[in-house]
């Protein structure tokens, strides 16, 4: 009699502008060409966290579904079928200027519970939280709160601001670490091209306790594949870029090592950075 399954639930943060959807919607291509299944839950406002997957239809959000249409909403009017036969969601945000972006996240995810979508966990191999930027307000913070997700990966790059906002996002997973089991599965390193940045990144994963799971070559095949409306594996298959993110994929799928991360005084970052010459 076989084990059964557990869908893992997979959330990914980093600094505003690290490529967290970019990364999120490549791996999820990679993932999908090892067999898995996966539902993807865009928590960003913008609700560009499916695109590439739904062939750059626009998906509308939930918080949008709920301004029409009330409270009967059923989950074929929130859940899109993309690529592979990934399940899409985006929350969306509010109207501008009014109430809060986090909201979304929350009403969202609560939403999908109720409607039953996690019910069918037992055809689901993952769950991604494409999660904005840094753990700055409940919202933002709910799916490692409530321990919708329990695996995080931070997108990181070897500039400044994105080393203090993964450090940052560590100390948020300590915190809610005490009160479940959300743990760190590493950082992913999407390249900016920094002197030393690979060995930068790996020194700091080790400071943090954990490791760089993979590091990603900064590639334009990223900017031409997206401007195909396409993850660049369904784009084109063959370019090294696509087997990076198959690389990142495996590499997800095969870890077995979360950590809660040790995150690291001001001063020994800072102390990190100029070894490396950024603050020189």
């Amino acid at each position: 009699m076989s084990a059964e399954k557990t869908m893992r639930k997979v959330a990914i943060y980093g600094k505003g502008g690290i490529g967290k959807s970019t990364t999120t919607q490549n791996t999820v291509a990679g993932l999908i060409e090892l067999g898995r299944k996966v539902m993807v839950v865009g928590c960003d406002p913008k609700a560009d966290s499916t695109r590439l997957l739904l062939g750059g239809l626009a998906q509308k959000s939930v918080l949008d579904t709920l301004r029409e249409e009330g409270e009967d909403v059923e989950l074929e009017d929130i859940r899109k079928k993309g690529y592979g036969g990934t399940w899409c969601v985006e929350s969306g945000g509010p109207e501008p200027g009014v109430g809060c972006a986090g909201r979304g996240i929350i009403t969202s995810i609560n939403m999908l519970e109720s409607l039953g979508a996690y019910e069918e966990s037992e055809e689901l191999d993952y769950a991604f939280y494409d999660v904005l930027g840094d753990v700055v307000c409940g919202g933002f913070a709910m799916p490692i709160r409530d321990g919708k997700a329990q695996e995080i990966y931070i997108v990181v790059s070897g500039e400044m601001m994105a080393m203090y906002a993964a450090n940052n996002i560590s100390k948020g997973i300590v915190k809610f670490a005490q009160s479940g089991d959300v743990r760190l599965g590493g950082l992913i390193c999407n390249s900016r091209a920094v002197d030393n940045e690979k060995e930068m990144i790996e020194q700091f994963a080790e400071k943090l306790g954990t490791r760089m799971i993979y590091f990603v070559p900064r590639d334009n095949d990223v900017q031409r594949a997206e401007i195909n409306r396409q993850t660049v594996i369904q784009w084109k298959p063959d370019v090294p870029q696509a087997d990076a993110y198959r690389g990142l994929a495996k590499a997800i799928d095969e870890n077995e090592t979360f950590v809660v991360p040790t995150p690291m005084e001001i001063e020994e970052l800072e102390k990190l950075l100029m070894d490396f010459g950024l603050m020189n």
